[in-house]
């Protein structure tokens, strides 16, 4: 067998209303749309994935998301071109998002260019572009690059 992408993923959050309206603004422009709506769950579809914004359990609500904790860590959207990561930018500043990396080129694969930014939980979200084929292209390997900052490069 060989997967065909990532079906879903689901966000437990605390400030529900606060993330529904950041994903409800977000989520257009990445071609996602709402495709279910609850008081409890909200499922945004588009890109052959989906996104889902629930509600914790309410014995659970007291845990904060720690983006260095066991959990997720970021979810990380792919982009079709630089340009698209550029225009998002422009729209994440817009709405005043937590920015932690503006656009810029990244040790990981070779062309790697990326965003990033958090949602009003804290949890991280990037946009990505790898040209061609990326790393399944046979050029050098991933790099992990573990003493790259979160937030991007070094000042110089």
């Amino acid at each position: 067998m060989e997967i065909n992408g990532v079906a879903h993923i689901v966000l437990r959050v605390n400030r529900f209303e606060e993330c529904v309206a950041f994903y409800d603004s977000l989520m257009p422009r990445l071609g996602l749309r709402a495709v279910l709506r609850s008081d409890v769950f909200v499922y945004y579809v588009g890109g052959r994935t989906a996104v889902g914004i629930r509600r914790p359990e309410p014995k659970l609500a007291d845990h904060a998301h720690e983006e260095l904790a066991p959990g997720i860590d970021h979810l990380c959207f792919r982009a079709r071109s630089r340009e698209d990561i550029d225009d998002l930018y422009s729209f994440v500043r817009e709405i005043s998002a937590d920015l932690v990396r503006a656009p810029e080129e990244g040790p990981w694969a070779p062309g790697y260019y990326s965003l990033s930014f958090r949602d009003p939980e804290g949890i991280r979200l990037e946009v990505n572009h790898i040209p061609g084929k990326g790393l399944l292209a046979g050029r050098p390997a991933i790099n992990p690059a573990p003493d790259y900052p979160l937030e991007g490069r070094r000042p110089s």
